[in-house]
């Protein structure tokens, strides 16, 4: 094989020697006016081939090269429309880019008309035809595309906007070749473009067809193809019953003709000798890469067995220099318990999240429930003047000029008192004797029989003073706040502010009691008002400590209200001293 090749590199200038010899003799006379267009035409007709590069010409004089841009003429529909070309700039020719362009130079007008054409209309199309590759340091021939479809073999070419042989001087054109004697990598890669005449209905067009040239080293390989993935005797990780993709990856030195080989062969039992080879999906192979190609070759198992673990695996990589081989091994992968080593982290990272998000989305309700239910500060009852404000409406249908009967007063201690003092259950008759308006029963229940000391507005408060202030100053000086709550209450605004200034007082002052007593209707549906609610008190009328009063139940179910309410009332009350002061 050395000695064929090395016959090839002498024999191949010699052929070359017709053109290169005799260069001189064969180039061209440069002209002067356009590339690719004649001096005395101003409108001129290029053909140009779908997906393929193109090039707008440039004008030349006979002192300088100008840089012209073309620019779409319009169609007679919208005037002028885009787009536009600098010549001497590739771009892949498109059928929209068909179409009339002018360019303007030393005050003159230039005209060309340009026509794509789809590359399934050419007679013979051959895609090959558009990439050439030449030996580096040796001669070389790029032919013109479709030159064997015509009988036009005189070809003009082009490497950018100038002529090939204006640029160089080992370089001839001849039956539609470009010959060049001797090719040089750092100059010659690139797109050349061949322009043919053709005339069509009187009509001379410029066929310009584009070559891509590539320059490879001028070299074979006396080197065996390397293998770098897997490594040898190394051990892949596999799940029983899943798929496995056994991966070879090989790099082969550059050949003239290459002939890279990659395959993937099972070793039943471990023995080399008994080697079959598996279904294996196409090579890929990439760019050269420093003087080698990279070729990657896969193997599937679909469904990984126990037996696939007990045979070994080889890949085989060949050129014609000889073979490299690497042989590895399965194993079962060991199976991490997922929360061991992710879960518990990943819980514990979401539960401090979602802490943090409750906390900062509730953080009032919970101020509210620790206030009202865990923590009532210091007593000072010793500093209030009352023990209860009692924020009520007033039912207009109950008028006590002269005072409903309450009890017999036969004493704190007696029967009749059992159900208030939460010692006995309460008997039949005394039930039907307090079925009355809570509003009017509650305030004679908490001074008259429970002695506490309460603030009514309209009673303790001297008139004419400022509603926000007094309200303010009773919350102040009471131990504790119970609003008997119900439809109209929510409604009215004098009622919610003190409700509200009840919630502001306990956020900022542990010492008071809060307590919500529902007269009627159910709580939920009587938090949604029409207008709404301040926020605060919505949040806090779902989280602060309430009881439930429905006249016309079961004696058991009101004794059970009392000793409710019995158990929620301040510990210590005001000093009977206090109480002869303010008289």
């Amino acid at each position: 094989m050395q000695t064929g090749y090395i016959l090839v590199c002498l024999i191949f200038p010699i052929v070359l020697d017709g053109c290169c010899m005799g260069n001189h003799q064969n180039k061209r006379p440069a002209t002067a006016g356009l590339i690719g267009l004649r001096q005395d035409t101003t409108h001129q007709h290029y053909r140009a081939v779908e997906g393929e590069s193109f090039m707008m010409p440039c004008v030349k004089s006979t002192n300088r090269r100008i840089n012209v841009v073309w620019s779409r003429t319009g169609d007679g529909r919208g005037g002028n429309e885009g787009p536009s070309f600098d010549c001497g700039k590739e771009f892949p020719a498109e059928v929209k880019h068909s179409g009339n362009y002018t360019c303007l130079t030393g005050g003159s007008k230039l005209y060309l008309h340009l026509q794509v054409v789809k590359n399934i209309s050419l007679r013979c199309f051959r895609p090959e035809e558009n990439k050439v590759e030449l030996l580096n340091s040796a001669g070389g021939k790029v032919p013109c595309p479709g030159r064997n479809c015509s009988n036009n073999t005189d070809v003009r070419w082009y490497k950018g906007n100038i002529a090939v042989s204006e640029q160089r001087r080992d370089s001839c054109e001849r039956n539609g070749l470009l010959h060049l004697c001797q090719v040089k990598s750092e100059f010659d890669p690139g797109v050349y473009f061949c322009d043919r005449q053709i005339i069509e209905q009187g009509v001379t067009w410029t066929f310009r067809r584009a070559v891509k040239v590539k320059v490879v080293p001028h070299k074979t390989t006396s080197n065996h193809p390397r293998i770098v993935y897997p490594a040898g005797n190394m051990t892949e990780e596999v799940e029983l019953g899943w798929s496995h993709t056994l991966t070879c990856e090989v790099f082969f030195p550059y050949e003239n003709k290459i002939s890279a080989d990659v395959r993937w062969y099972i070793n039943y039992s471990g023995n080399k000798e008994s080697m079959t080879q598996l279904h294996m999906e196409r090579p890929q192979q990439r760019s050269e890469i420093n003087g080698e190609y990279r070729v990657t070759r896969r193997a599937i198992i679909k469904e990984v067995t126990p037996q696939h673990l007990n045979h070994t695996y080889t890949c085989i990589a060949n050129n014609t220099v000889g073979n490299s081989s690497v042989t590895i091994k399965l194993k079962k992968k060991i199976e991490v318990k997922w929360p061991s080593l992710v879960g518990y982290p990943f819980v514990s990272l979401l539960l401090v999240a979602g802490l943090g998000i409750v906390l900062h989305v509730k953080w009032l309700e919970l101020k509210l429930i620790y206030k009202s239910h865990f923590q009532h500060g210091k007593h000072d009852g010793d500093d209030k003047e009352f023990d209860v404000f009692l924020s009520y409406l007033s039912p207009q249908s109950a008028e006590v000029e002269g005072g409903w009967p309450l009890f017999s007063q036969s004493g704190p201690d007696t029967d009749k008192e059992a159900c208030l003092s939460s010692t006995d259950p309460l008997n039949t008759k005394e039930c039907g004797a307090i079925q009355r308006p809570l509003e009017v029963l509650l305030p004679q229940v908490l001074e008259e029989q429970w002695g506490y000391r309460l603030c009514l507005l309209e009673r303790d408060m001297l008139p004419g003073g400022a509603y926000t202030n007094d309200v303010i100053l009773a919350i102040q000086r009471s131990q504790m706040l119970i609003c008997l709550l119900s439809a109209d209450y929510l409604c009215n605004s004098n009622a919610v502010f003190v409700l509200e200034s009840g919630v502001q007082a306990l956020l900022q002052n542990s010492v008071l009691k809060l307590l919500l007593i529902w007269t009627s209707g159910d709580p939920a549906s009587l938090i949604q008002q029409d207008p709404p609610l301040p926020s605060v008190v919505q949040r806090a009328l779902k989280v602060l400590p309430s009881l439930n009063w429905t006249s016309g139940k079961p004696a058991r179910a009101t004794c059970n209200f009392w000793r409710s309410l019995r158990k929620a009332m301040p510990d210590r009350r005001v000093k009977l001293v206090s109480l002869m002061q303010d008289q």
